[in-house]
């Protein structure tokens, strides 16, 4: 056992660092579905495969062309006639044995709620009523659902989630909550200890920058009403109260007290006004945290018998994990797709390829756009090279693109699958031509 958990720390030693223990096992647990293993579908289980992802199914009942040969890195000429879900599935499970692939033919019209199973399903390359239908199907059952399309050099993702719930947001600044403007009550006596006035030099250059802020923060108290330092100029005034406190040798040169120089560092960060319910740091803020989360623990258990369910129903570890981040939590919701297109579009599946004639799509794709804007009564203005551009794609899928967006798209499965970091909400676009992103709320 111990060498099998090493073993298995060395292969996703990585990913361990970004998510932790629990959200590689949140990870092993899921089990996604990818619709159509197109260049861009199998580039997104590529991505969920090699970090350890427990499942996944692939639901294609396509067989494999030349055209998919040709820019599906999972698929060879000896698969050409095949089933292409079959097939890609041999060739993605080569890259982890940790992982249980599967496939089957398309299910949507006969078992709709064979899809209610899984984790995440990922639509690849769908036709846009099929994705309303099982937008619909997934909607109604809680399974989040992402959308994914590369259409020659444009690359475009949407999420379709009704409530999701983020414990570990991984914010890019964190504030830290040091509880200086509410200390209680055991923070409050170790500062009470420190008599900053009459310590030796050594002891003096050896106190905890917090504690400085602290001692300081009492003394500004006093003169300003016990409010905090709030704007810029008391700010800098706070700074100063600080620097004067430092210890001056005979030629009233002050000394060389990092610890004081640390404390005017991280006043912004000190002064953090008091939010949460949560603090680690050192003994005294582990203590504090610790009777937080009993207190949270006993409501939870309350709460969990008012609705009928057994206490352990939520882990100890789940309750210390949700008031650490206490500060973090998010939730993204996102509208159906049925809102999104809530107006009955004009040939909702028509806007593809004629024949690969470029000059007779620019005129039929022209006709569609023009449709739909004046459906939407929206006054917008499409260029005629956009359009010319698009009809040049002739629906290619391109490798280069694909791949980006399968990264992309993996990326976001896994913040779905592990409730950690914030998912985009809700339609991502990739320009490969500019090498440009956006989101956007639709």
């Amino acid at each position: 056992m111990t060498d099998h958990k090493t073993s298995k720390e060395q292969k996703y030693d990585r990913q361990l660092r970004l998510w932790g223990d629990h959200g590689q096992e949140a990870l092993e647990n899921a089990h996604v579905c990818l619709i159509n293993a197109t260049s861009t579908g199998t580039e997104i289980l590529k991505n969920l495969v090699l970090p350890g992802i427990g499942a996944f199914t692939i639901v294609d009942g396509h067989k494999v062309s030349g055209e998919d040969v040709g820019n599906n890195f999972f698929l060879t000429s000896s698969s050409i006639g095949k089933n292409r879900a079959q097939a890609a599935t041999e060739l993605l499970q080569e890259l982890n044995s940790d992982v249980s692939g599967n496939f089957v033919e398309e299910l949507l019209d006969n078992d709709p709620e064979f899809f209610h199973r899984f984790s995440l399903v990922i639509g690849v390359q769908l036709p846009e009523s099929t994705c309303l239908r099982l937008g619909c199907v997934l909607w109604e059952a809680g399974v989040p659902f992402l959308v994914c399309r590369t259409y020659g050099l444009i690359g475009y993702m949407r999420l379709i989630v009704k409530e999701h719930t983020v414990v570990e947001s991984h914010p890019d600044n964190a504030l830290e909550d040091l509880r200086l403007d509410q200390p209680f009550t055991e923070l409050k006596h170790h500062v009470e200890s420190y008599d900053l006035d009459n310590m030796e030099k050594k002891d003096h250059s050896h106190t905890p920058w917090i504690i400085v802020v602290a001692k300081y923060l009492e003394k500004w108290y006093s003169e300003h009403n016990s409010q905090l330092p709030k704007n810029y100029k008391e700010k800098e005034a706070f700074r100063q109260l600080i620097r004067e406190g430092i210890f001056k040798n005979e030629n009233g040169t002050p000394e060389d007290e990092e610890n004081f120089e640390e404390a005017i560092k991280n006043v912004n960060t000190a002064l953090n006004p008091t939010k949460v319910e949560l603090l680690t740091f050192e003994k005294l803020y582990r203590d504090k945290a610790m009777k937080d989360a009993t207190v949270v623990s006993k409501h939870v258990e309350a709460l969990l018998q008012s609705v009928g369910k057994p206490p352990e129903s939520i882990s100890e570890q789940e309750i210390k994990l949700f008031c650490k981040n206490a500060a973090f939590l998010r939730v993204v919701r996102c509208r159906s797709l049925a809102e999104e297109y809530s107006v009955d579009t004009f040939n909702k599946d028509e806007i593809s390829v004629y024949n690969y004639q470029v000059e007779e799509d620019i005129n039929k794709l022209k006709l569609c756009v023009n449709s739909l804007l004046q459906e939407y009564s929206l006054n917008v203005n499409v260029k005629d090279d956009y359009i010319h551009e698009f009809c040049r794609y002739g629906a290619a899928e391109p490798h280069t693109v694909a791949a980006f967006l399968g990264g992309s798209a993996a990326q976001e499965a896994i913040k779905i699958i592990t409730h950690q970091f914030v998912p985009f909400n809700n339609t991502f676009l990739y320009n490969a031509m500019s090498q440009t992103s956006a989101t956007f709320q639709l």
